[in-house]
């Protein structure tokens, strides 16, 4: 019963925050955003353990990986086009990989973090489930990075178009590279808004930068910790 009931009010409450966004298209109304919040408030205001609610959302969390597997439709549709910047496409990503290891490490430890809580951001570009696992094998806090892995997501699709505008990015590699390696599947899907290329990219970006960030953090870890 409870799972049902878990189940039902995720699929209307993300309907809803869908609707809200469709009359409101503002980047503060996206619905996983939107959705997400009202689901935690809710949790705590009627006092409902994590465990209880996940006895439904475990199989919502489920749909995560078909629906990662979706994003190879509009990949396959350009696969000329990355093809074709291949080398630019890998050295992006590797670039960005590199870069974000760098700058979190090195804000975490102007802060004087403790090495566990460092240990614990480092794997924060990359999708959920694979951050979780680096965390682990690097000694970080795995739920911990999970939530600094949806923040990363938030922050990209919600400020991703201002940096694009700012910054007059205007190529579809550019963004989709952006996206996919720094704001992994939450700030891969706002890519839709732009062009299938971009999502195409981005999805690209969000598994490679998955396989490239599982090498790269042990190594960084082990360097740098």
């Amino acid at each position: 019963m409870q799972a049902s009931i878990s189940i039902i009010s995720t699929v209307i409450i993300f309907l809803l925050m869908v609707k809200l966004h469709k009359r409101f298209p503002y980047q503060f109304f996206m619905p996983i955003l939107t959705s997400s919040i009202i689901i935690i408030a809710g949790l705590l205001l009627l006092n409902i353990p994590y465990e209880v609610y996940m006895e439904g959302g475990r199989y919502l969390q489920h749909l995560l990986g078909p629906a990662v597997v979706a994003l190879a439709y509009p990949l396959y549709n350009q696969w000329e086009m990355v093809l074709k910047y291949k080398y630019t496409i890998l050295s992006g990503i590797l670039i960005a990989m590199v870069s974000g290891l760098i700058s979190i490490y090195t804000l975490l430890v102007i802060f004087k973090l403790d090495k566990e809580l460092i240990l614990t951001a480092l794997p924060k570009s990359i999708t959920t489930p694979v951050a979780m696992q680096v965390s682990e094998t690097i000694g970080g806090i795995p739920p911990l990075t999970a939530v600094l892995v949806m923040i990363a997501g938030f922050t990209g699709a919600l400020l991703g178009s201002v940096v694009f505008s700012i910054g007059k990015i205007e190529s579809s590699i550019s963004r989709g590279i952006a996206m996919g390696s720094a704001s992994h599947g939450v700030g891969t899907s706002k890519l839709v808004d732009y062009s299938e290329l971009d999502l195409s990219i981005g999805s690209l970006s969000l598994g490679l930068s998955a396989v490239i960030g599982a090498i790269l953090c042990p190594i960084f870890a082990y360097i740098f910790m």
